[in-house]
């Protein structure tokens, strides 16, 4: 069993992350410990509270006003909206605290900057949730390479798949369908994967990028003929795999669970949550056809790499998919491959050139995060890592700091520049584009 000293935290945004992250104290209260709560939302704010015993005086409307208060704890969750991010992150870090930030860092470059230098200024660790890093799998594959058993990487291939109904709900109905109200798709979904081709890479600086993608479907030119305003009132629905009845009332929930706490999380509604749900579906957004929406961000894209040694990398970001969120990773080198398919399971395949044989990898880690964590388990390994971090005053715990957050994400930012302009990007070239 671990065993340091107790951390303590604040929570700013109650919502599915913030909540997420704050749930690993109540696993360990012993190791970890939520002493107040901003969060505008009273339903949610009140969910905290009640978990974690917490006193009217420390549940906020905003972050505004807990950072008002002495500093009262450690460190700081911050989970609002993308474009929330900023503002408290800044005023959190100059007042002491310690940063768990959730993905993206900011929608801007210019924000993502004054966060670095705010954390940097202060003294304070800053861990971005690129929980990806924390991943079994993918961390298992980073040893592997840094082995040396493939030689010298040459080329990755990585592929996002999304998932069809996961992009309806989040980047068409969901936060992230429109630029202006959060930030492009490549930045709020494929961040995480930029990092980790970053990450596999090791100390190599991408030097050149392109990218190209489109909004390809979801669009109101491709609306079925006869189609309804919102799919429980359409008469096609039942030809539509984008229908909200399909994806949230098929099965119907007894109680809020992932993605239908997102469109309706208010479990004790006097009408039951199942009739709460219906009543949000039939005049929110994530009830409304997908071809009917104001959403305008990339359903698929790619991007390519060019590191400063000559190798390559590709990521491809598609809606339209099986599988969600199941990565597939190929990694090339001269001496070998190595394959990690999540749709498989937490294993890679190594196949070796000199011997041509095949071997699997077990990723024995997984077996220690406690179930219904997210991301297969890395938002435990995430949060244990940070809580450990902060006790021990020992930043070597974060591999997703500051300094490769910020890299990680300029490069994501140019990718999206790329793609807008045509260009091919010259990043050692540019000091926008360098921390």
């Amino acid at each position: 069993m671990l065993t340091h000293r107790k951390v303590t935290t604040v929570v700013i945004g109650a919502g599915n992350r913030g909540k997420n992250y704050a749930s690993y104290a109540l696993q360990f209260p012993h190791l970890f410990q939520v002493v107040a709560v901003a969060e505008p939302r009273k339903h949610a704010r009140e969910r905290i509270q009640i978990a974690h015993t917490l006193s009217e005086e420390r549940c906020f409307t905003g972050w505004e006003s807990l950072a008002e208060e002495p500093k009262l704890a450690d460190c700081a969750i911050i989970a609002t909206q993308d474009q929330q991010h900023v503002q408290p992150a800044v005023a959190l870090a100059k007042k002491g605290y310690h940063i768990l930030l959730e993905k993206p860092m900011a929608v801007t470059e210019e924000d993502c900057r004054s966060i670095y230098e705010a954390c940097r200024e202060a003294g304070v660790m800053l861990a971005v949730c690129h929980v990806l890093r924390y991943h079994p799998p993918a961390k298992k594959l980073k040893e592997l390479i840094d082995s040396g058993v493939i030689g010298e990487v040459v080329n990755i291939n990585h592929t996002e798949p999304v998932g069809f109904w996961h992009f309806a709900h989040s980047f068409v109905r969901g936060n992230w369908g429109n630029k202006k109200r959060s930030t492009f798709s490549l930045m709020a979904k494929c961040c995480h994967d930029v990092d980790l081709i970053a990450y596999w890479m090791g100390n190599k600086k991408c030097v050149r990028l392109s990218s190209f993608g489109s909004l390809h479907h979801f669009r109101n030119e491709k609306k079925p003929k006869g189609a309804g305003s919102h799919c429980l009132q359409c008469s096609v629905e039942a030809t539509c795999p984008y229908s909200a009845k399909k994806i949230y009332l098929d099965p119907a929930p007894p109680e809020p669970r992932w993605p239908m706490s997102v469109v309706c999380d208010i479990e004790d509604a006097p009408e039951g949550y199942l009739q709460k749900l219906k009543n949000a579906l039939e005049t929110g957004p994530y009830g409304k056809c997908v071809y009917d929406t104001d959403n305008d961000v990339c359903d698929n894209q790619v991007v390519n790499f060019e590191f400063s040694d000559g190798a390559t990398a590709t990521l491809t970001m598609v809606a339209f998919t099986q599988h969600t969120c199941s990565r597939k990773t190929e990694v090339y080198g001269s001496l070998g491959q190595l394959v990690w398919d999540e749709s498989k399971g937490h294993i890679i395949q190594h196949y070796d050139f000199l011997s041509r044989e095949s071997k699997i990898h077990q990723c024995e880690e997984s077996l220690r995060a406690p179930p219904n964590w997210g991301h297969g388990g890395a938002d435990f390994f995430l949060i244990e890592a940070f809580v450990k971090a902060v006790a021990t005053n020992d930043k070597e715990y974060i591999i997703s700091g500051p300094s490769v957050s910020l890299e990680t994400h300029l490069l994501t930012f140019a990718a999206e520049h790329a793609r807008l302009s045509g260009s091919v990007v010259r990043l050692d070239k540019d000091p926008r584009w360098i921390v």
